[in-house]
């Protein structure tokens, strides 16, 4: 995804143009860039109306203990605030993080063990009961349930617990957190983290008011502490929400809140979704969408179709994660063989070509502080080198190849690239079963290591984009495999390479922690517990009504902030 060692300045510049821009020749949204035919994305919106998301999967949980992907990530923004969060996508730099609840980034000690936060004054649950202190702490300490934790780890992975603490549920109050008065906290960690500023903005820091969302209290229903709130919840087939009228915009930076509504409409067909946005026909002028399918990209060369041709850089990596702890992929040089058979060509090529997206031989994406251009595993165009894997796999005692499983969405172009994966490992005698796993419960799959198969397709983006470290320690580090909710696909536990990450993670000097991050890149993938794939960007068609977008790349992996997005005409549709 990048080029050399990136430090602060340049993610700050590389994040920048991340703002989407109309047709590949348009300006920057952040400077209000025109596209082709004089249609800006970027026009204020006015107040009113109701944006319509369409899209053919659910979210995994509107628990933000649990849900811990883009989309759903980009939907919680609407509906719960934290104590910071990732900058709009307007901002000078939508890479950082803000303040949101809190006053500030908050303040470590001299030590760094502990960080201390002021919640800022008038924030209100969507009943207008004041959000205190002790919200947050509730909130935060349900991540420690072994049902509902099974979202974001960064919580468990850094605030210092008992080892046998498993939620207020079920152990009660985290001594851990304090709460000196109604508007301060105190964090005590495990070990310093100067970038806990950062962690806090995670979804596990969502306030609730103290004995809420035991069990599954949560699944089909919220309490909001944002600008919107749940009018109804059909699970597969729609999500309203409407205006939480005890939010004040007084207190929130962040969220534009134009809309007067949102309307998920869920369950729809790819296809159908496409022919929709393409006709751009009655509501749907109202309507935007993740991306267009790679089959529908040749439908969109009219001047009308170019002048609503949205297009978002990639921030994300595709990768496959060969699991570790099952034969034969327990050999180094199994894995490296696999690096060296695949066609990444071939997996651009059912990714959408050229443009939906480039060719990844690194782990990180170039969107990402640390990312350095190298490639451990070359062939002649990215076609894999047959030979070369062919060898390792003789030397390896697997000279005819051997039988393997892998887990794969039901979703058309996950399933191209792992067809081209399929085809390119039977060059060199890897006979690879398909098993396709519902959308909405893949990740929950995959992350649970007991039913996870020998590799998976998936794709992770960056927590927060200024640091590598949001990338290598969540997938790589293996103190951290859980039996739910598990990251680390590859179920490594080199003593290496968590020896490297708690070396780095100790650095003061941000900077220089991301040319070690992206050191690191290189290392790991000398063990190859991952086959980097793509980095995909995607190209929609928003309705012509629909105006404030950019993108985000840690709200959103790259796609349209919601938190920005309205209408030119509420009354429109």
């Amino acid at each position: 995804m990048k080029s050399p060692v990136l430090i602060r300045a340049a993610v700050a510049a590389a994040t920048a143009a991340l703002a989407l821009s109309a047709c590949s020749g348009g300006g920057a949204a952040g400077n209000g860039g025109n596209g082709a035919g004089g249609g800006s994305f970027t026009d204020t919106p006015e107040r009113g109306g109701t944006v319509t998301m369409l899209q053919d999967a659910d979210f995994s949980y509107l628990d933000p203990a649990r849900g811990f992907d883009g989309g759903v990530n980009n939907f919680y923004r609407l509906v719960y605030r934290t104590l910071t969060t990732p900058a709009p996508g307007n901002a000078e730099d939508p890479s950082v993080i803000v303040p949101d609840l809190a006053t500030d980034l908050g303040t470590p000690s001299e030590d760094g063990l502990s960080w201390t936060f002021t919640l800022k004054e008038g924030v209100r649950f969507e009943d207008g009961t004041p959000i205190t202190s002790a919200d947050v702490k509730f909130g935060v300490s349900r991540a420690w349930d072994p049902e509902i934790g099974i979202g974001s780890p960064y919580a468990r992975q850094v605030i210092d617990a008992p080892e046998d603490y498993e939620g207020p549920y079920r152990s009660g109050p985290l001594d851990t957190i304090e709460t000196p008065d109604a508007r301060t906290i105190v964090f005590h960690l495990k070990e310093p983290y100067p970038e806990f500023g950062s962690v806090v903005s995670q979804n596990t820091f969502v306030p609730f008011p103290e004995g809420s969302g035991a069990g599954d209290a949560f699944i089909n229903d919220i309490i909001a502490s944002g600008p919107y709130t749940l009018d109804s919840y059909s699970p597969g087939s729609s999500i309203k929400l409407v205006r939480n009228d005890e939010w004040d915009p007084d207190t929130d930076d962040v969220r534009e809140a134009y809309p007067d509504a949102w309307e998920f409409v869920i369950g729809l067909d790819l296809a159908t979704i496409d022919e929709r946005m393409l006709a751009g026909q009655g509501s749907d002028v109202n309507a935007i969408s993740k991306t267009i399918q790679p089959a529908a990209l040749a439908r969109i060369q009219t001047p009308q179709l170019q002048e609503r041709k949205l297009e978002l850089p990639g921030v994300c990596t595709t990768y496959m994660g060969l699991n570790t702890t099952k034969e034969p992929f327990d050999d180094v040089r199994v894995r490296q063989a696999v690096n060296l058979a695949v066609d990444r060509a071939a997996v651009q090529n059912a990714s959408g070509g050229t443009q939906l997206a480039d060719i990844a031989t690194t782990i990180l994406p170039p969107s990402v502080g640390g990312y350095r251009e190298y490639d451990l595993y070359p062939s002649e165009e990215h076609r894999g080198d047959v030979a070369a894997a062919q060898a390792l796999l003789q030397e390896a005692g697997l000279p005819d190849g051997f039988e393997m499983t892998l887990d794969i969405r039901s979703q058309p172009t996950m399933q191209a690239q792992a067809e081209a994966v399929q085809q390119a490992l039977d060059r060199v005698g890897i006979d690879v079963e398909l098993n396709v796993i519902d959308v909405s419960t893949y990740y929950e799959t995959i992350g649970t290591p007991a039913r996870q198969n020998d590799a998976a397709i998936t794709g992770w983006c960056p927590d927060w984009a200024s640091s590598a470290s949001t990338f290598l320690p969540p997938l790589f580090d293996g103190r951290n495999i859980t039996d739910q909710g598990n990251s680390n696909l590859a179920q490594i536990n080199d003593e290496g390479i968590n020896a490297r990450i708690d070396e780095i993670r100790a650095m003061t000097d941000l900077d220089a922690a991301n040319e070690q991050w992206g050191l690191l890149d290189e290392e790991i993938m000398e063990l190859a517990p991952v086959v980097p794939l793509a980095f995909e960007s995607t190209i929609s068609l928003p309705g012509e009504n629909v105006t404030g977008l950019y993108s985000s790349p840690g709200a959103a992996s790259g796609g349209i902030d919601l938190v920005l997005v309205g209408l030119r005409d509420p009354e429109r549709g």
